[in-house]
């Protein structure tokens, strides 16, 4: 590891702790070389998983990719962080459970849209209107439409 400032390669660990969520250990350090002090972060390495896109291409599983995506189709709901980083681990815990090292965009996109669905129907619809591609706004309202008669309120 490298000092992002000076690019020395001396550097100390100043302090070292578990993260709330227990699935990474945070380390202060402190270079040598410059004194500049950052932050990184110590994870398990889970086996890679790929994502096979709908034009048969793969890419690597990035967990902050999917959290963008929902960010954005929660912009301005009110769904804590923890529930999100929560639906995050479940879902690379499934992946490590199941041995699975690859998984068809659709799917990932199903996941994702069945737990916006479920903690807010706004962010799913949200969701939804980009993931499903609706050609018209009548596919849009029968999606709708189909939150309602489930007893969805947002």
């Amino acid at each position: 590891m490298r000092c992002p400032s000076c690019d020395a390669a001396d550097l100390r660990v100043v302090d070292s702790r578990a993260t709330t969520t227990g699935d990474a250990i945070r380390r202060r350090r402190s270079c040598d070389g410059c004194g500049h002090r950052f932050t990184t972060y110590e994870r398990i390495e889970c086996p890679q998983v790929l994502v096979v896109k709908k034009n048969g291409e793969r890419e690597r599983f990035e967990r902050d990719k999917i959290l963008a995506g929902i960010l954005v189709a929660l912009h301005r709901r009110p769904v804590p962080a923890e529930r999100i980083d929560l639906f995050l681990r479940s879902l690379e815990a499934h992946f490590a459970e199941h041995h699975i090292r690859e998984v068809t965009s659709s799917e990932l996109g199903e996941r994702v849209a069945g737990f916006l669905r479920q903690v807010d129907k706004i962010a799913f619809v949200r969701f939804a209107s980009v993931y499903r591609e609706f050609q018209d706004i009548g596919a849009l309202l029968r999606e709708v439409a189909s939150l309602v008669e489930a007893g969805g309120q947002a």
